[in-house]
């Protein structure tokens, strides 16, 4: 209700201006100067007669208009709301000064609104809102399912239904999946697009697990996936909130259609794979968007190549690839566990928290958004991938070393030092355990030199010792240079505490110890 009692009161009993009383009402200061002018020439002072409500009183400055005896063109509605959802640009105030300069006699713009949003009430509920060209996808999955029948096994399993929508063209897309999950909403969702041939400015999807992580009302939180997707294809995705069907009728309508004019028909056929079952779909599926509106003129493909296929972003050069994010804390071995395998990070990382990037051939990994490894995907259970420079100085000296690069450096020693190599290696449960005796042997060659080294590892073979400390001895102790000839005695002390001797196992009043 307009606020003319106020504005006379401030105006002359308060004595305000008219800056001052547009700013305490809200109203524009033409407003008040116009309401104060109206009053003057009606007559009207202040205080107000008795008994004149506020009805009364906008009535007498407000007289209604005499009816026009000049007939006025009605607009196209129709028109007027499909260049509505054409271009972003385009507003009913464009619209409605387009229609007076074709008709100067035609109606004020008030009332041209009014008639609009009046016909617009009219027609169909999906068309209530205004969708703009390219604007917003609509996705969601139908309520029942198809079932994929194995020809071996003559098991039944169901399928899903996918169904996604243009708002401004009602152009509809089915497509079929094994299950709800990640992997099939994400491709589900790129051959919408390609079957589009382009992509819209928004996505809104049901709370789908696979869509969003954690549903809210205000900020939603989307799954990685999804979210790499929507980046990928240059789109957004805005979640409807829960409980809020409104949000996306688009998709429940189309859903409708789906069952109807699509899954109906089909619901006596056995199909066999889901290549048969997307062949079935295909041609009803045009039919449907072929089909004649019932309340306007047109199709769904006739309204999809006028509005929305101008309209829609273009499809990104490659196509998505598939991925998933993990969450993985790095273990103080600078490597992360991922499906059963080990991946290898810059050594600094040891113990934080990254993020991990998984797709069918690489692991990526990152670290506070920037990637820091990236590395091919092992399928193999147990296996591990470790990039060299990711490790500390002192590990890549020991990683370098392997057991034939070992033995290759015994053979430029010598022979026999080779074979101890080889024996010493073999002796071991895990060739690495022996790493650290043949470095020993490398420091022991620098000490003694490579001809002393070879005639202790030759001794050693002799008596039959595998151990870097044992070849340490022969060296220190001089037992290389002794001739070839040189006995070697082991004596033992004839009486020790913990030697038993003969006596014990002999009887003891006739009965064994």
């Amino acid at each position: 209700m307009r606020k003319i009692r106020e504005v006379l009161r401030l105006k002359y009993e308060a004595g305000r201006s008219h800056r001052e009383i547009a700013r305490s009402l809200g109203i524009a200061n033409s407003t008040v100067s116009d309401y104060v002018r109206r009053a003057s020439a009606g007559g009207f002072s202040w205080p107000l007669p008795e008994g004149l409500d506020d009805a009364a009183l906008e009535a007498a400055l407000f007289p209604p208009l005499p009816p026009s005896r000049v007939p006025r063109p009605e607009p196209n509605w129709e028109q007027v709301h499909r260049e509505l959802q054409r271009h972003k640009g385009v507003t009913l105030q464009l619209l409605w000064l387009e229609y007076r300069a074709a008709h100067p006699n035609g109606y004020g713009y008030s009332w041209f609104c009014e008639r609009y949003r009046a016909w617009r009430g009219r027609i169909d509920v999906v068309m209530r809102q205004v969708y703009r060209a390219g604007e917003k996808a609509f996705v969601d999955y139908a309520g029942p399912k198809f079932e994929v029948v194995d020809r071996k096994t003559g098991e039944a399993r169901d399928v899903m239904v996918f169904v996604g929508v243009l708002g401004a063209s009602n152009y509809t897309f089915v497509d079929v999946t094994r299950s709800r999950s990640l992997p099939d909403w994400t491709m589900s969702h790129v051959r919408m697009f390609e079957f589009w041939g382009g992509v819209p400015e928004l996505v809104i999807p049901d709370n789908e697990k696979a869509a969003v992580h954690k549903a809210s009302r205000y900020e939603p939180d989307l799954n990685p996936t999804y979210q790499e997707l929507a980046t990928h294809y240059g789109t957004a995705v805005l979640p409807a909130r829960p409980r809020a069907p409104r949000d996306k009728a688009k998709a429940e309508t189309a859903v409708q259609h789906v069952e109807r004019w699509v899954m109906a028909p089909l619901r006596n056929h056995t199909f066999f794979s889901l290549g048969e079952l997307r062949d079935a779909i295909a041609p009803l599926l045009a039919a449907l968007n072929e089909r004649p509106f019932d309340k306007t003129d047109g199709s769904r493909r006739s309204w999809f190549e006028d509005l929305d296929r101008p309209a829609l972003k273009p499809l990104p050069a490659e196509r998505y690839e598939y991925a998933e994010w993990r969450k993985a804390r790095v273990n103080i071995d600078y490597h992360i566990q991922v499906e059963h395998a080990l991946y290898s990070v810059p050594h600094p990382l040891g113990r934080c928290e990254v993020d991990v990037r998984l797709t069918a051939q690489t692991v990526e990994i990152f670290h506070k958004y920037r990637r820091v490894a990236a590395h091919l995907r092992v399928h193999r259970k147990g296996g591990y991938a470790t990039e060299p420079s990711h490790m500390p100085a002192s590990h890549r000296a020991h990683a370098g070393w392997t057991p034939s690069r070992l033995i290759a450096w015994g053979q430029r020693t010598g022979s026999h030092t080779a074979a101890f190599v080889e024996q010493l290696l073999d002796s071991r449960p895990h060739p690495e355990q022996g790493y650290r005796s043949c470095l020993g042997l490398k420091a022991l060659l620098r000490a003694y030199g490579a001809e002393r080294l070879e005639a202790a590892c030759r001794h050693a073979l002799d008596i039959g010792t595998l151990s870097y400390k044992s070849v340490k001895s022969i060296l220190a102790t001089g037992l290389d240079q002794a001739g070839d000839d040189h006995q070697y005695t082991l004596s033992l002390p004839g009486h020790h505490a913990n030697i038993r001797g003969p006596g014990y196992y002999t009887p003891q009043n006739g009965k064994e110890s």
